[in-house]
């Protein structure tokens, strides 16, 4: 157990932490709660390349730590009436066809080596300054909806976009695969 692992772990710990402050409608301690969990995101992977320190444990326990928060932030909030049902669907949507892509490549081609695409880090950024915002409105009163409206399209597009590419690359290495060659 290395401080980027114990990072990943303080944001699975924030989680119960995040529903429950937002259940009880504490949308200021929500909001600190969520940020905290955020940084540490970032502070996780800058250090455990930084000092050489990743593993395998953080390898998994990172994207799982980072989907629990955004799934359980936006459920919640879509619950609560902050965010429109159809990002909801679509977010949990994209997520449960990496999850069902990778077990489904997995069963049928063999191992699959899972690392975050550029553009799946833009989403999930995306997605973190979304729920961020979110939280400021609900804690605050503060009213932009052209803002929020932008970010829900923004938020979006990266996740349809981000869900796109990962069924194109692993297609692609599927067809390699199966081709006998070395995939892109």
């Amino acid at each position: 157990m290395n401080i980027p692992n114990m990072l990943t772990m303080l944001r699975l710990f924030l989680v119960p932490v995040l529903f429950y402050a937002l259940v009880e409608g504490r949308y200021g301690g929500a909001l600190a709660i969520f940020l905290i969990a955020a940084l540490s995101d970032g502070l996780d992977g800058w250090i455990a390349r930084r000092f050489h320190l990743q593993t395998r444990l953080g390898a998994i326990l990172d994207p799982i730590a980072d989907k629990l928060l955004v799934v359980t932030a936006v459920i919640t909030l879509t619950w609560l009436g902050f965010l429109p049902l159809w990002l909801t669907v679509l977010i949990i949507s994209r997520d449960l066809l990496i999850i069902g892509g990778s077990m489904a490549y997995q069963l049928l081609i063999g191992a699959i080596e899972i690392a975050p695409t550029r553009l799946s880090k833009v989403n999930t950024v995306v997605q973190f300054l979304l729920i961020v915002l979110v939280l400021l409105h609900a804690a605050s009163g503060w009213r932009y909806p052209g803002l929020l409206m932008i970010f829900f399209i923004a938020s979006a597009v990266s996740t349809l976009s981000s869900g796109l590419q990962y069924v194109w690359v692993w297609s692609r290495k599927a067809i390699a695969q199966e081709k006998g060659t070395t995939g892109p």
